[in-house]
C-alpha cells in the first residue's frame, strides 16, 4: 500500500523540476540592444555560468559550480589581461582553476580581448598589461 504523503511528495517534486526546466529553457540571455562586441561575446558564452551582472549564475549553482565574481574589482585588479585571456583561450585547468572551460575553439583573439574589456567594465576596473 502506498503512503499518500510520499506520493505526494513525488508529485511536488517532479512538478518542481519541470517547473525548474522551463525557466531555465525560456530564460532570456540575449544582449540588450547596442551591445558592443564583448557583451554580445560575454552573452552568448560567458552569461549561463557568471551571470548577466558577472556575480554568477543560478544555473551555475545548480551543477555545484562556483564561477569568479567578475564584479570583485580587488580580484580581477590582481589579474592582468594577459592572464584573463589565456583563462578565457585555454580555460581555467592550465592554470589551476578547474571548471572554467577554454573558449579558444570558438573565439579569435579579437573576440577574447573584447569579452576581456567587458568583464573589467563589470567590476569597474581598467585593464592591466602584462
Amino acid at each position: 500500500m502506498r503512503h499518500p504523503g510520499v506520493v505526494l511528495i513525488a508529485f511536488v517534486l517532479v512538478i518542481g523540476a519541470i517547473a525548474l526546466l522551463v525557466a531555465m529553457a525560456v530564460q532570456e540571455t540575449t544582449p540588450p540592444p547596442g551591445a558592443g562586441l564583448g557583451e554580445r561575446v560575454y552573452y552568448r558564452y560567458c552569461v549561463d555560468c557568471h551571470g548577466r551582472d558577472g556575480r554568477g549564475s543560478w544555473r551555475a549553482a545548480l551543477f555545484l559550480i562556483r564561477p569568479g565574481d567578475l564584479t570583485d574589482a580587488a580580484r580581477l585588479g590582481r589579474d592582468s589581461d594577459a592572464y584573463l585571456r589565456e583563462l578565457i583561450k585555454q580555460g581555467g585547468a592550465p592554470l589551476g582553476k578547474p571548471g572554467m572551460p577554454g573558449f579558444g575553439m570558438h573565439l579569435d583573439d579579437h573576440q577574447i580581448a573584447a569579452v576581456v574589456e567587458y568583464v573589467r567594465s563589470l567590476s569597474g576596473r581598467v585593464g592591466r598589461s602584462g
